[in-house]
């Protein structure tokens, strides 16, 4: 799994997730984005899944605290990927259950994501 990510001036999380999300590399990406979406205050972020084909298998997953850890820095979550993995990635972002507004896009509504997020 790849992960690729920017943040802009305007405090907009970029990331680019590729593959299978690796439960290592997903803490590692956390413990990266949180000292700096606390210094810029108040984030959005958009993640775009390319080729995604899932979590793999380690244990971890269960704890669902490491998703919220930063929320506190966090207005707006955008995800743009197949529709196929919509229903469990709301699942695996806890959608309705924290205190980030949450949204997925599919593939061909990037720019709806973008739009929302800026809102």
């Amino acid at each position: 799994m790849e992960i690729k990510w920017t943040i802009s001036k305007d405090n907009l999380v970029e990331i680019n997730l590729t593959g299978q999300l690796v439960f290592k590399d997903y803490c590692e990406f956390l413990d990266k984005l949180g000292p700096i979406v606390r210094e810029a205050g108040e984030a959005n972020l958009l993640a775009i899944l390319h080729d995604f084909t899932g979590w793999d298998k380690d244990k971890g997953w269960e704890d669902s605290s490491i998703a919220n850890r930063n929320d506190d820095y966090m207005k707006k979550m955008a995800i743009v990927g197949d529709e196929k993995w919509r229903d469990l990635v709301e699942i695996f972002t806890l959608k309705g259950m924290r205190s980030v507004a949450i949204e997925y896009f599919a593939s061909d509504k990037e720019q709806a994501a973008r739009d929302w997020l800026e809102t």
